[in-house]
């Protein structure tokens, strides 16, 4: 029975192969095409994934991560003896869910109104305006939050004139998550839409036809029609946002933290960025980034089992 079931194996095997060569050979432009891409993969993502073994060594530049001291697991053990692990993983989870929660649906919304547009030119312009900050560096994006809610800028102002007592907008840590979170949802929300606007391309017009001739308003149409057109595809982008749920950029906190807000503004991407590049604990960051990895793992294999629960396809 064994060897009938190898044989049975072997051959399926040997069948998968002949397919795969002949639509190689039926399709060989577009794997010549993918060539690149593959590439990119293989020496920047894949190829680099053995420099974690240094988070479990007391790594040394001049040994090499093959000569270096084994330390095992020491390096995550010090960081949940550290007092502070869960002020940064709090901060960390805060900031993320306030993202998912807030900056995941704007594009939808977004994409949703601009597909409500009818007049094409407008639309046009409209679409180009929203994806411009996309471009802006974050940088300047921070600069200009600093001139506009500084205490000098024009919102700081006009709030202290309208409440009679001032806002604090770039030192209050209560205000702080809401200015990152407002920050992103403006520069990336336009950006974001053009994956949804090209779902939203492959709806059924009669659909809309027939809908309306049964009577049903925009607001049902949309409800009816549009939301479950493109749900698929919502599913899908909530699955991989949850891969970088502990995933909140050192660039734009380091740019808008302070000495006021830095309670809330030290997160683990924070904490990797000032104990590994500036004070260069290679190993220590590394086992914490590993450790976010993993999380993330987690998270996106957890999701798509939800999604299949629901009975959508997910991310695989």
């Amino acid at each position: 029975m064994a060897r009938a079931e190898r044989q049975a194996m072997y051959g399926k095997g040997k069948e998968y192969w002949r397919r795969l060569l002949i639509d190689v050979a039926k399709n060989k432009w577009l794997y010549i095409m993918l060539i690149p891409g593959v590439i990119y993969f293989l020496v920047f993502k894949y190829l680099p994934m053995w420099g974690i073994i240094i988070g479990f060594e007391n790594y040394a530049p001049f040994l090499g991560p093959l000569k270096s001291e084994w330390r095992g697991l020491y390096w995550f053990q010090r960081f949940f003896a550290t007092r502070k692990w869960w002020d940064y993983l709090r901060n960390t989870l805060v900031l993320s869910f306030m993202s998912i929660i807030l900056t995941f649906p704007a594009p939808i919304i977004l994409a949703l109104m601009l597909n409500e547009i009818r007049n094409i030119h407008f639309k046009k312009i409209t679409q180009t305006l929203l994806y411009v900050p996309h471009f802006i560096s974050i940088v300047i994006v921070v600069s200009i939050t600093y001139v506009i809610f500084g205490a000098d800028g024009i919102i700081y102002k006009l709030t202290t004139q309208m409440l009679g007592h001032s806002i604090d907008y770039l030192g209050d840590p209560g205000v702080f998550r809401w200015m990152i979170v407002g920050q992103s949802i403006w520069k990336e929300t336009g950006w974001g839409t053009i994956i949804f606007l090209a779902a939203l391309t492959n709806v059924d017009t009669q659909l809309y036809e027939a809908a309306m001739i049964d009577g049903a308003n925009r607001a049902q149409r949309l409800w009816h029609i549009t939301l479950p057109a493109i749900r698929s595809t919502v599913v899908l982008m909530l699955v991989l946002r949850m891969g970088s749920v502990l995933d909140t950029g050192y660039e734009h906190l380091i740019l808008m933290s302070n000495s006021l807000n830095r309670s809330v503004s030290q997160t683990l991407d924070v904490f990797v960025y000032q104990n590994g590049i500036v004070n260069g604990q290679y190993s220590y960051t590394t086992a914490v980034g590993l450790m976010k990895s993993l999380v993330s793992v987690i998270m996106v294999v957890s999701a798509n089992k939800v999604a299949h629960m629901l009975g959508e396809e997910g991310l695989y």
